[in-house]
């Protein structure tokens, strides 16, 4: 059972900066992707980091602002969001999506493992 903890989301104003972290004990096993929903908008897939690192996918929506990356000596996920919009206001999830190797992330893969339990997120708002 793996349990993802979110963290660094905030207020940030139009055109900022934000990085989230996502973090658990055996991380640096799995591919994770981050999803976020926002208020009445369905939960959606953002971007994708395979196990090992090499392969990233992202959405068109965030695709040239975000950026994933991962630490697996520390098992740290995490995301950088630049340019942020009010539209990314939304509260952010990581999840694992493949364990070990594998051509996860070649392509888009938004399917959280079997039996993942989705954590609280991290609130990030867009505000001026």
């Amino acid at each position: 059972q793996l349990a993802l903890a979110e963290s660094g989301g905030g207020l940030v104003q139009p055109g900022g900066s934000l990085t989230l972290s996502c973090a658990a004990s055996t991380l640096q096993y799995y591919a994770i992707a981050w999803f976020r929903q926002a208020p009445g908008k369905e939960r959606e897939g953002i971007s994708c980091i395979s196990t090992g690192g090499g392969s990233i996918n992202y959405a068109d929506s965030v695709k040239g602002r975000f950026t994933t990356s991962r630490d697996n000596t520390k098992n740290l996920v995490f995301l950088q969001m630049n340019s942020l919009k009010p539209e990314d206001t939304a509260v952010y999830y990581c999840a694992p999506v493949g364990f070990g190797g594998g051509t996860w992330c070649y392509y888009s893969d938004y399917v959280p493992l079997d039996s993942y339990s989705w954590g609280s997120g991290t609130q990030v708002t867009v505000s001026s």
